[in-house]
């Protein structure tokens, strides 16, 4: 399945940065570096659907999404579009990410920064705390239990949010019982890739209303939106369309309205 492969694939990526940088290095940098104070939170806490809006240069699923991809570029016109938050893909292998493009972008937005990675080891959570993420997202698919509840508690030591992603019933209810916050339903099957759209509707009564509850994947259309905030959803994460699309404050007006 391609989602082992990325994961596989993200082991020896984090082994290579480690024979770089020893754990004790990171633990010690990620320390003193800036505090975000939970931001991404408090960004999604805002009345009304919250749009945490993409940066994404290729997917396994569809290939290269973007020929000309000036990233910096891009999450300036979210920020000035209205996005709430941006998340910015750093998994190179698959997705064709950087760390430097969440480094480069937080430099130049006020607006809160997701590093959307494939977390497997807490080296990684340090990590995202130096090059200036505001939250990072946990897969429970690829996480135990115990794991999971232990990167949670890392994150929160950190000043970091987590978007904790979730996929069927039993994973909200992991999520529930770390004390996660902001729970993601990824609309999209990592197994297989099939989107879904009516997953998020499905789980959405699963979910306590003093959670943050974001649908992620498979959004394109206005009605999507307005279906969504019928069922009470609080944040989309939303990329591939706006990337694609000739014109994003145009096509994040149209979705917004």
């Amino acid at each position: 399945m391609i989602l082992d492969k990325i994961v596989d694939a993200t082991r020896i990526r984090v082994d290579k940065e480690k024979s770089k940088k020893s754990f004790d290095t990171i633990k010690k940098e990620a320390s003193i570096a800036r505090s975000s104070c939970y931001k991404f939170e408090k960004a999604l806490s805002k009345p009304g659907i919250n749009f945490i809006c993409e940066i994404k240069k290729a997917s396994p699923s569809k290939g290269l999404i973007s020929d000309s991809f000036n990233y910096k570029e891009i999450a300036l016109e979210y920020q000035k579009s209205g996005a709430a938050a941006i998340s910015v893909i750093t998994e190179p292998d698959f997705f064709l990410g950087n760390k430097d493009y969440l480094r480069e972008i937080k430099d130049i937005v006020s607006v809160s920064v997701l590093r959307k990675d494939f977390i497997i080891d807490s080296y990684q959570i340090y990590e995202s705390k130096i090059i200036g993420a505001d939250a990072i997202l946990l897969i429970c698919t690829i996480l135990d239990k115990e794991v999971l509840k232990d990167f949670f508690e890392i994150a929160n030591s950190l000043g970091l949010s987590c978007l904790v992603e979730v996929h069927d019933e039993r994973e909200i209810e992991t999520s529930l019982n770390i004390g996660a916050k902001i729970i993601g339903v990824n609309n999209r099957n990592l197994k297989n890739f099939e989107v879904n759209f009516n997953n998020s509707i499905k789980l959405r009564k699963l979910v306590p209303d003093d959670k943050i509850f974001v649908s992620e994947s498979g959004i394109k259309t206005k009605e999507h939106i307005d279906i969504l905030k019928a069922n009470n959803i609080n944040a989309v994460l939303i990329g591939e369309e706006l990337i694609r699309s000739n014109n994003i404050n145009l096509k994040l007006k149209e979705l917004m309205s």
